[in-house]
């Protein structure tokens, strides 16, 4: 069976088990500051090593799955998943507790790898992926509502990707252990279009260090600054993950008829003010608002801002190199979150972040008008970063379709 061919729930569940990570993020690095001796910057720091080992992961083995065998990469990846954060989640040594967050971080960027990859060649990728959005937001959900009543510690979040991990195996044996002996590559040439191509990734890797920024200190700011109890906290979270999916199914019903100037320029100012309300919050009332609108609209942006990236070069390398751009963000996020935080405050963070936001969105939306005329097509988006299979999406003056081996490798990069 080819992975052309692989039928779509083993991807979907290894998609779960690969973004889980991700989506836990908030709760996971609370609870290393509450449960270990560790300082907000230092517990941000963890978080941001986990999400960078994940980005590696799918540097080093995007262009790989089909000659090592998505089984086997699968495989292994699950068991570098189950081991790193099993051992992190029993272990309170701090240097023991790193390890194991790096190890199993890696292990779900090549889980990630695996599933972006499978879901790209599949004839319907838009279903594979939103039911795989559908697995993990309620998997995520369903911990975020369980895990406050389970007790205190760091190891439970952890535990319970590594659990996932274990749970996802037998899924594995659906895959094809072996793929063709020969790979797709990035071909040479100028890139076309490099100022607006450098001005994205520049762009995109603030956007999605912004996004990560806020999202790997959400926990402490409804705990310490709203003053709510880690269930509701839970709860606020699972609502905002439900309203993520209909930012998905948004971004799709849009579709073309704004283009694209407009929701990534309109829509980045938007959320730039649902960050400050957000790490502004001082209740239960301004917290939820600022975090379920804010996860409503970040997917449309998202997918609007992978569509400029795939219109650029019909070859699909500005693609990646944006993809690549915002996985770097995106692992920045939570140390950068803890460091304006523990300096600053969280309102003043907030505000920080909502200007930069502000500041990007201009040369962002100058890049869209720039490579105006082109017909977009939104892609489905995923938490971790920035990230999306591009599948079919417009460019140029004729649409380009981005080949499947660079959707892969902007899929298999994204974090958030």
């Amino acid at each position: 069976m080819s992975p052309r061919t692989a039928p779509p729930w083993p991807l979907v569940a290894l998609f779960t088990a690969g973004y889980l990570a991700s989506y836990l993020l908030p709760t996971t690095v609370g609870r290393l500051d509450s449960g270990l001796p560790l300082s907000a910057t230092e517990a941000g720091s963890i978080g941001s090593a986990l999400l960078l080992s994940s980005a590696t992961a799918g540097f080093l083995l995007a262009a790989h799955v089909r000659r090592i065998g998505p089984r086997r990469l699968a495989r292994a990846g699950l068991l570098c998943a189950a081991a790193g954060y099993g051992t992190a989640a029993l272990s309170h040594s701090i240097p023991v507790v790193v390890a194991g967050a790096v190890l199993g971080g890696f292990g779900s960027g090549t889980v990630t790898t695996v599933a972006a990859t499978g879901i790209a060649a599949q004839p319907d990728p838009h279903r594979a992926s939103t039911l795989g959005l559908l697995g993990v937001s309620a998997l995520a959900g369903a911990v975020y509502l369980t895990v406050p009543h389970l007790g205190p510690g760091h190891g439970l979040p952890l535990a319970a990707i590594a659990l996932t991990a274990l749970l996802v195996w037998p899924a594995t044996g659906r895959l094809t252990s072996d793929g063709p002996a020969t790979e797709a590559t990035l071909e040479g040439g100028r890139l076309p279009h490099p100022r607006s191509g450098l001005v994205l990734a520049v762009g995109i890797l603030c956007w999605s260090l912004a996004q990560n920024s806020l999202w790997g200190v959400s926990g402490r700011i409804g705990l310490t600054q709203a003053h709510l109890t880690e269930v509701t906290v839970g709860a606020v979270f699972a609502v905002a993950l439900g309203a993520g999916l209909l930012g998905v199914l948004g971004a799709g019903a849009l579709g073309p008829r704004l283009g694209r100037a407009v929701p990534i320029g309109a829509g980045t100012a938007l959320i730039a003010g649902c960050i400050a309300v957000s790490a502004s919050a001082t209740g239960l009332g301004t917290f939820a608002t600022g975090e379920i609108a804010w996860n409503t609209l970040y997917p449309i942006v998202l997918s609007y801002l992978i569509g400029l990236a795939a219109s650029l070069d019909g070859r699909g390398r500005w693609a990646v190199l944006v993809g690549s751009a915002s996985s770097l963000g995106t692992a920045a996020g939570p140390l950068t979150g803890s460091v304006l935080s523990a300096q600053a405050g969280f309102p003043a963070m907030g505000a920080i972040l909502a200007a930069g936001l502000l500041a990007i969105a201009c040369p962002l939306t100058a890049v869209a008008l720039r490579t105006g005329g082109r017909t977009p097509r939104p892609a489905p988006v995923r938490r971790g970063w920035g990230s999306s299979p591009l599948e079919g999406l417009g460019g140029g003056a004729p649409v380009v379709d981005v080949p499947d081996a660079y959707e892969n490798v902007y899929a298999s990069t994204s974090a958030r």
